[in-house]
């Protein structure tokens, strides 16, 4: 019987030992997978002790994934892991030798141009011998850059700190805010790094369908009334893939709509930072106690630079900043320098504001194009475009024979969109848009024989 087993492995009666007990029975495959667990007033009548300290230790596994609480049927041990499936992002890079032609143009990778980033060895000049750290428990942001960041935040944040990157910082905040089984609302189509991670960690993700703005409120309104989620993941600007870019109404509309569920955490993802056109807007404006804002430096400054800020509530960024004590312990302080550099340079300024200016050009251009074709696609902010097209796999195909790389749009799906799609790297094509056109048209429209009708989309991609 299993409340004989457990009573019996158990001789620290603190939380900690019984989850610790517990667990090696599951792990010594005593208490087998699907094993029914005896309820929490059982255990803690058996052992003596308050049920709040069993409750505690049934958390700490269900944390760990070794057991699973199905509602009022009961609380059991979890099943073998399932075979790791390939992740999303691992999807995206183009191969086009795998599909029968020879790379010429590879716009599957959502990366900037190289061209149209600025100097980072120039920096590291202006900067020259600097000694930045003199304790490994030194703060883990350099003073100067926390107040040009502070300087440039959509809100005012408790707490900023730094990491390695857009996709570290969605990493930790997710290991903060997520647990085994917590509902997440995503929105639909999503980043596919940001579902490979929440569905890393056991969450169940929940899409939330898009327009050119953004979340749709009515949309969002509707899913916390379907489930009772702990966060919600949103890009505020240049959404990847679609290019959509919110509105202050429209961050207000949602933030009223956050506003009557006040349990959820909300997630933003500001990845294209200066290169985009549409202002920083955030959530946090209206929220700023729930709100999780991040800025990322790699597609406006350099991907090499690996920085990325995070700010908001004291409790989330500092559970943040404790755990890399444990790790990396700090972003390096120099290339944190070079960050504050470029930051305040006028020359670099310029440049960005430059390549902001360029990347909208050849969006305008490309999408001008494939309307004038007919081409369903949108565009608008950011480094990509997002084309809906007949058949994903015949459109792979056909561009794979023009020796073009895209990525599929299967990854970024939550749910299944009225269209297949492709994401184009729109900011690395610098000419040639008209002839581009051709060929994506082309791609777009090549039905895959024997497959039905589509829904109708609108003329730039919304549904």
């Amino acid at each position: 019987m299993a409340l004989d087993l457990i009573a019996g492995a158990i001789d620290d009666r603190t939380a900690r030992g019984i989850a610790a007990a517990v667990g090696r029975l599951v792990t010594a495959g005593t208490l087998p997978a699907g094993t029914r667990l005896p309820t929490v007033r059982d255990v803690a009548k058996e052992l003596g002790i308050s049920p709040t300290t069993v409750s505690e230790a049934w958390r700490s596994l269900a944390r760990a994934g070794a057991i699973q609480t199905r509602g009022r049927s009961g609380t059991f041990v979890s099943g073998p892991s399932v075979p790791r499936q390939r992740l999303r992002y691992a999807q995206l890079g183009g191969r086009v030798s795998e599909l029968g032609g020879g790379l010429v143009r590879d716009y599957s990778t959502g990366v900037p141009d190289y061209d149209l980033l600025p100097s980072l060895s120039e920096a590291l000049r202006r900067i020259g011998d600097a000694r930045l750290t003199t304790s490994y428990l030194d703060g883990a942001v350099l003073p100067r850059l926390e107040a040009v960041l502070r300087a440039r935040w959509p809100f005012l944040p408790e707490q900023l700190t730094v990491v390695d990157g857009a996709l570290d910082a969605l990493d930790r905040i997710t290991g903060v805010v997520v647990r085994f089984g917590d509902h997440v609302l995503v929105e639909d189509p999503a980043f596919p790094p940001v579902l490979d991670l929440l569905e890393t960690v056991g969450a169940t993700v929940v899409g939330v369908p898009i327009d050119e703005h953004g979340l749709r409120p009515e949309a969002l309104a509707a899913a916390l009334r379907s489930v009772d989620p702990v966060a919600v993941y949103l890009q505020p600007r240049a959404h990847n893939p679609t290019g959509a870019s919110m509105t202050q109404a429209r961050a207000d509309k949602l933030a009223r709509v956050l506003a009557k569920h006040p349990s959820v955490t909300i997630v933003e993802d500001d990845h294209s930072g200066g290169i985009a056109t549409a202002a920083p807007v955030s959530l946090g404006r209206r929220l700023p106690d729930r709100t999780v804002h991040v800025v990322s430096f790699s597609k406006s400054h350099g991907p090499d630079l690996r920085l990325a800020a995070i700010g908001g509530p004291a409790d989330v960024v500092t559970a943040v900043t404790d755990r890399r004590l444990l790790g990396p312990g700090w972003s390096s302080r120099l290339l944190q320098a070079v960050l504050v550099d470029l930051l305040t340079d006028p020359s670099t300024v310029e440049q960005i504001a430059h390549a902001r200016e360029e990347y909208a050009r050849r969006r305008t251009a490309l999408l001008d194009a494939l309307d004038a074709r007919g081409v369903t696609a949108t565009a608008g902010d950011g480094i990509n475009l997002w084309m809906a097209v007949a058949n994903q796999q015949v459109a792979m195909l056909t561009l794979a024979a023009h020796g073009i790389a895209v990525a599929p749009g299967a990854p970024f799906e939550v749910s299944h969109l009225d269209s297949d799609h492709v994401r184009v790297t729109v900011g690395l094509v610098r000419e040639g848009f008209e002839e581009l056109a051709d060929v994506l048209a082309e791609a777009a429209g090549t039905p895959l024989r024997g497959s039905g009708p589509r829904t109708a989309t609108h003329p730039r991609g919304w549904r």
